[in-house]
């Protein structure tokens, strides 16, 4: 019936048992905190699946994950996979509209929520009929509150209740949602089929056996994974509800492996070596030099503080990881693997670059995916060499599309030449060895520390406030977060600019990573004369303004 996550994990669980942990948070600080093995892991999913279903929801049926980095996330999304329910993520940081949108947009009939988001939760009830049931996740590491008369606790449900395997006939085409704004409006659901995610991360396939034979069944999967040498241990630095971290933490379970989180609502350089060293973490997921700069600092300040002689590697997407930054943590243990996967939440395998100490790498060079093709907005195959620039394209176990959204999807995921393509809209140019140099999104999206930021929200926010007349969105070089979001606005005749009180006001709307770092004002049109933004004579006038050319 295909290759479902709900039966690869079932069949591990039942070799693996007590003898490997699964989940692991970390204490505070990263220090000491708890685990959960994959006996226990595979009982507590099993009833959260069970409650589910028990409230109503049938197969197909949405559930919204709505929490930080923690076990819960893990244990929820496999539960999902274990009843045939699709996993729907939610970025914390969105406030009340934005919240509101991706529980309905999504068709959400169950929320899972942590208990910092109760108030946000309650406020939105009314609005969200098609929810049967909210389950309540208390804070780690302290007493839990009486959860609220429309919800039931995370601790009841999965500490107590019948915790066998579910009899359930599954599907290799059963459902994964991953949000994303993608290039352009409001997020979109990318809804991914367990199968083509299974072959489109190596269909059981490790670093320990590449190349060898997919195996036939779950079963043989699992006793593959049981006689492993080692099993990998995965420290989630970045969100698992973005797509860099959710696939890796999937791929990490696929072998049998651990999932490391910490608490920090921040990140927290410090905890998170402190974590590696605790738990012989040995792979880390992070998103590029946002991450990767504090964490070089804190080696570079600190260093001698940690034992992190088991890290084996590290894994980015979706941001620029620098190659001084990379030689910098090399410098700290010279046998990690760096690894800068060019990918996106509608397809995996675009290209990647792997880095180590006997091997260098360049910005934005990948080594083209097996399954990749490079084409003209035409529809035209590009020549490596050419110097000819296109979009990024990929074939084979691809999404089946976006969530309620033909029209998108039928320009995401083109047919071409009889083939069916993911081309999420990354412009680059193919190298005469075959080699990728990215160029950037063809679209306005500004990418910072890994959160695609879309300016026409915030443009629309910025431009209801009383002194401004017109406003356009950009994003500027940041050595940080890749990209800083900057408002570019033109002042009604006789207002002053008061750059805390517009960001201040941005926040009154959006989430507060949306607000831009930097306001300016300029008397450069925005706009040309058909009235389009201009976004590119725009960009010069904000990094002219701040001193960036």
């Amino acid at each position: 019936m295909g290759w479902s996550f709900g039966d690869i994990y079932d069949a591990i669980g039942a070799k693996l048992g007590d003898k490997q942990i699964a989940l692991i948070n970390a204490g505070p600080g990263g220090g000491q905190g708890m685990s959960i093995t994959w006996s226990a892991f595979t009982a507590r999913t099993n009833r959260l699946a069970r409650f589910l279903a028990a409230h109503g929801l049938q197969p197909d049926a949405k559930v919204a994950h709505y929490m930080r980095n923690c076990p819960a996330y893990v244990e929820t999304m496999v539960a999902c996979f274990k009843g045939r329910f699709v996993h729907v993520n939610v970025n914390y940081r969105y406030v009340k509209d934005e919240l509101f949108y991706i529980f309905d947009n999504s068709d959400a009939e169950a929320v899972v929520y942590a208990r910092e988001f109760r108030e946000q939760v309650d406020r939105l009830r009314d609005r969200l009929p098609k929810v049967k049931t909210y389950i309540e996740i208390p804070a780690y590491f302290s007493e839990e509150d009486p959860v609220p008369d429309y919800a039931t606790s995370y601790r009841q449900v999965t500490e107590s209740g019948d915790a066998d395997r579910l009899n359930i006939e599954r599907q290799g085409t059963d459902l994964l949602f991953i949000y994303t704004g993608g290039t352009t409006g409001m997020p979109k659901g990318v809804m991914w089929e367990h199968e083509a995610i299974w072959n489109a991360g190596g269909a059981g396939a490790s670093i320990l056996q590449p190349g060898v034979e997919p195996p036939a069944s779950p079963e043989e999967h699992a006793a593959r994974v049981a006689a492993a040498p080692l099993w990998p241990t995965l420290l989630a630095a970045c969100p698992l509800m973005h797509g860099t971290a959710m696939l890796s933490a999937i791929n990490t379970l696929n072998q049998g492996g651990a999932v490391v989180t910490v608490p920090e609502a921040s990140l927290d350089p410090a905890a998170l070596w402190r974590a590696v060293e605790l738990y012989k973490v040995n792979s880390m997921a992070i998103v590029g030099d946002a991450f990767a700069k504090p964490m070089l600092r804190e080696l570079d300040k600190n260093g001698n503080q940690y034992d992190i002689s088991s890290m084996a590697g590290m894994i980015s997407s979706g941001v620029m990881w620098s190659p001084e930054v990379k030689k910098g943590l090399l410098r700290h243990n010279e046998n990690m693997v760096l690894v800068d996967s060019f990918g996106a939440s509608e397809g995996i395998g675009f290209g990647a670059s792997r880095t180590t100490k006997d091997s260098d790498s360049s910005t934005a060079k990948f080594q083209i995916g097996e399954h990749c093709k490079v084409f003209t907005e035409d529809h035209r195959e590009v020549s490596p060499g050419s110097g000819e620039a296109g979009f990024i394209a990929r074939s084979g176990n691809i999404p089946v599309g976006y969530y309620k959204d033909e029209e998108k999807t039928a320009k995401t995921f083109p047919v071409i030449h009889g083939v069916r393509y993911s081309i999420p809209g990354d412009w680059c140019t193919v190298e005469a060895d075959g080699t990728l140099t990215l160029l950037g999104r063809g679209s306005v999206c500004i990418n910072s520390g890994g959160e695609k930021i879309f300016p026409e929200e915030i443009e629309e926010v910025l431009k209801l406030h009383e002194s401004i007349d017109d406003a356009l969105v950009v994003g500027v070089p940041d050595d940080r977060w890749g990209q800083a979001v900057t408002g570019v606005v033109v002042l009604v005749s006789g207002a002053e600019l008061d750059e805390q009180e517009l960001k201040d006001f941005v926040k009154r709307y959006l989430a507060p990573y949306k607000a831009p770092k930097y306001i300016v004002a300029t008397d450069v049109p925005l706009r040309a004369p058909n009235g389009k933004a201009d976004y590119k004579r725009t960009t010069q006038a904000a990094k002219e303004t701040l001193g960036l050319n």
